[in-house]
C-alpha cells in the first residue's frame, strides 16, 4: 500500500496534475507520506517541492483508494486528497516536467491516466467544482 497526499487545486473549473520527467501520465500534485508525518503535513512539504509554492485554505475531500498506476499489479494506493489555494503562481520544481489544468473530459481522454486522478476527477464533477 502506498500512502499519498494529494492536492486538488482548481482554476477556471479545471484541476491541476502534474507530469514528472521522464514519465507521460500526469499525476495529482502531492506525493508519498514520509514516517512520522500526517497527511496534512505531507501535502504542504510536496506541493512545495513540486510547485514551488505554500497551500492554504486547506480541507479534506477524502480518501481515495485505486490501483497505483506505474507500480506491480495489485500495488494499492491510498490517497489522503485536500481541497487548497495556491499561495503563488505554481511553477515546475524538484522532478516535475509540467503541470496542466484538465477538465474532467480532457483528463479521461488522455491516452494513460492514473485511476487514482480519475477518482478524484469523479468525485470534484459530482460536487459540481470542475467541468466534464
Amino acid at each position: 500500500m502506498i500512502r499519498t497526499a494529494a492536492l486538488a487545486h482548481i482554476r477556471d473549473r479545471r484541476l491541476i496534475q502534474t507530469r514528472s520527467t521522464g514519465k507521460t501520465v500526469f499525476y495529482m500534485a502531492g506525493g508519498k507520506i514520509d514516517a512520522g508525518e500526517t497527511a496534512l503535513q505531507a501535502l504542504h512539504r510536496e506541493v512545495r517541492e513540486e510547485l514551488g509554492v505554500g497551500v492554504t485554505g486547506v480541507s479534506r475531500l477524502g480518501v481515495f483508494e485505486a490501483e497505483a498506476y506505474g507500480h506491480a499489479a495489485g500495488t494499492q494506493l491510498h490517497m489522503t486528497c485536500f481541497l487548497g489555494e495556491v499561495t503563488a503562481e505554481p511553477a515546475p520544481a524538484g522532478e516535475i516536467a509540467e503541470f496542466r489544468y484538465f477538465t474532467g473530459g480532457e483528463y479521461a481522454a488522455m491516452p494513460e491516466v492514473a485511476p487514482g486522478s480519475l477518482l478524484v476527477f469523479r468525485q470534484l464533477h459530482r460536487l459540481g467544482l470542475i467541468d466534464w
